[in-house]
């Protein structure tokens, strides 16, 4: 039903919903709004982890024009036990990961003979510590850390998620033979502590923040740090796109429409494409498509100008081919 009015029009209908919107209540928070801060404040906050020198170098291994770097976040049981209150149901379609997920992908990877880097949290290897042996046999993959327990990093003070980051590493040290040189935050959650935590632990590369498409420096308090980032993004990661409970899923085969997509920019601008997957979510049989259209298309565009690589491997050669150095220690 449509109301006239000295000219305007209203509509009726709409009237609840505008003002059910208007009536919803402002967030109840203790922080103070930005508006209200100083710009030492602002420098502060910004300055704490920020984007340094570009480390994209002038050209990649053996004249390839592009890396791509595949990596997988191997979750499984840690996302439901996280909060404390699992359910079989849940347990079981995490368990999907290391049972079926998995070895699907690794057999296409093995097929294709490319590696990739799997980023764990050390209690999913705990549990599946078959997984090291499977994701080590072809002699091309590398193990990140992913967390203890896939912990919230932002609710933990610096003790508790340096013991929890300390902890995981001895524990894939021991399950896989070989200290990890690269870090993944969970849920890509850094927390204000969470850099200074890593720099004191001796990792190299680190891959959870997204100021770039490039390879570039951290910087902590606008100092140099000497540590790697290899950008994420959420568009380049499954588990959003994927999920048939957000409101935002979507065809496998979009999704990889969206990644071929952005693999022919990286490609032409000569680049990289970093790309994160679940084995409890590409894992599924309809879901891995996406996977392999990725893969073909690469294939058929670039094809040995294509440097398919560990996210440790790139890490290294950036920083050799930019004289980085070794990491910066903190003073």
């Amino acid at each position: 039903m449509v109301h006239m009015r000295k000219g305007c029009v209203v509509v009726a209908a709409l009237l609840p919903v505008v003002l059910g919107a208007q009536a919803q209540p402002v967030p109840v928070t203790s922080a103070k709004p930005g508006w209200k801060w100083t710009m030492d404040s602002v420098r502060t906050v910004v300055n704490g982890v920020r984007a340094g020198r570009n480390l994209q170098p002038k050209a990649w291994p053996d004249g390839k024009k592009v890396a791509v770097l595949l990596s997988f976040d191997v979750d499984n049981e840690t996302i439901p036990i996280r909060y404390g209150e699992p359910t079989v149901g849940s347990l079981s379609q995490a368990q999907y990961g290391a049972r079926v997920g998995l070895p699907r992908i690794l057999a296409l990877l093995d097929r294709k003979k490319i590696p990739a880097s799997f980023f764990i949290p050390s209690v999913s290897l705990a549990l599946t510590p078959e997984m090291a042996q499977w994701i080590g046999a072809s002699g091309r993959h590398e193990i990140g850390v992913h967390g203890w327990i896939h912990e919230m990093n932002m609710t933990l003070p610096d003790s508790a998620e340096r013991a929890l980051v300390s902890k995981a590493v001895a524990e894939l040290t021991q399950l896989t033979g070989k200290k990890p040189v690269g870090y993944r935050a969970p849920s890509w959650n850094f927390s204000p502590n969470t850099l200074s935590i890593l720099r004191d632990m001796g990792f190299r590369y680190e891959s959870s923040l997204m100021a770039d498409d490039r390879a570039y420096e951290l910087t902590q308090n606008g100092q140099a740090t000497g540590l790697v980032e290899l950008p994420v993004e959420w568009i380049l990661d499954d588990a959003p796109l994927f999920d048939p409970r957000g409101q935002s899923y979507a065809s496998p085969r979009d999704v990889a429409r969206v990644w071929m997509d952005e693999f022919d920019k990286a490609y032409a601008e000569g680049t990289m494409l970093v790309l994160t997957m679940h084995p409890h979510i590409s894992g599924h049989r309809s879901r891995i498509v996406a996977l392999e259209l990725l893969i073909a298309h690469i294939e058929k565009t670039a094809g040995a100008r294509v440097w398919w690589a560990t996210h440790a491997d790139v890490a290294e050669y950036v920083r050799k081919q930019a004289a980085l150095g070794e990491p910066k220690p903190r003073i």
